[in-house]
């Protein structure tokens, strides 16, 4: 037997080992074996029969989860197995959450443990409403200036362009139930984003010989949807090369990197941006 990312082992029982199954509960479910040894060999567990009902029963208490405790015999010595469900929710060791990374424990905290409670819950935090905003905070003209584009790639028909801001809103499922805007509507299309989010930010950087040595930068703000273009011109103004070559009397001035592989760059560095 090896340790994994479902399987784990220890020589004997600590209530503080409630953390690991903690862990594997909030991952993939996993096993956690007591009276093995971390090469995996069999050294036996003490008081096993007496774990068998203190296991269980702590599970409960402590994580509100059922475990099944397997009492397995091998060369004349005793280990369990505890096997662990993978649950549907999240699940907190004395208001702490814990999840598996490998063979290791991590402990969430901060915006990584607010992404994991969402998507547990089967949410995202792009569908969450936000409260503060109503649709004076929506910067009409960009909305506009998405719909033409959308209307021109036949993603939206032209019918879509008499609407009125609401109702191309709602229509892109930018509103919740209750008439709330979602966060993704402020970020896509907000005045001003970073009103309501910390990190909507795209930062450009021009370092010398270390990584230390950060020479200027700059810092792109607003919504995501004109974000890319901004970062673009930023680019091309103040970063990149565009070397002139002709071709007979014609002039030509190319970026040095190909400008569709530049602006995907840039959009995976804009999409998996989490904003707190």
């Amino acid at each position: 037997m090896k340790e994994s990312q479902t399987s784990e082992f220890k020589v004997s029982w600590r209530d503080e080992y409630l953390k690991h199954l903690c862990a594997f509960a909030n991952t993939q479910g996993g096993s956690l074996f007591i009276g093995v040894g971390d090469d995996g060999k069999v050294v036996g567990a003490v008081e096993s029969k007496k774990l068998l009902e203190d296991i269980p029963n702590k599970a409960i208490n402590y994580l509100g989860i059922i475990v099944d405790v397997l009492l397995i015999e091998e060369a004349e010595k005793e280990y369990l197995e505890i096997i662990v469900p993978q649950s549907s929710v999240p699940i907190a060791f004395k208001g702490v959450y814990y999840v598996k990374s490998g063979s290791t424990k991590q402990e969430l905290k901060g915006a990584e443990l607010q992404h994991f409670i969402l998507k547990k819950m089967g949410r995202t935090f792009d569908e969450l409403p936000l409260e503060s905003a109503d649709f004076s905070d929506i910067d009409e003209k960009v909305v506009r200036k998405f719909l033409r584009k959308a209307i021109k790639a036949n993603r939206l028909s032209s019918d879509a362009e008499t609407d009125d801001l609401q109702s191309i809103i709602s229509n892109l499922k930018l509103i919740t139930e209750t008439g709330k805007l979602k966060n993704a509507a402020m970020l896509l299309f907000g005045k001003d984003p970073l009103r309501f989010f910390s990190s909507v930010t795209f930062r450009i950087g021009r370092f010398g010989d270390s990584d230390h040595d950060l020479k200027f930068q700059d810092v792109i703000e607003g919504n995501i949807f004109e974000m890319p273009d901004r970062v673009i011109e930023t680019l091309r103004a103040k970063y990149l090369i565009s070397p002139i070559r002709y071709e007979g009397l014609q002039r030509i001035e190319e970026l040095e990197y190909p400008e569709e592989a530049l602006r995907e760059a840039v959009l995976n560095a804009v999409h998996p941006v989490r904003y707190s």
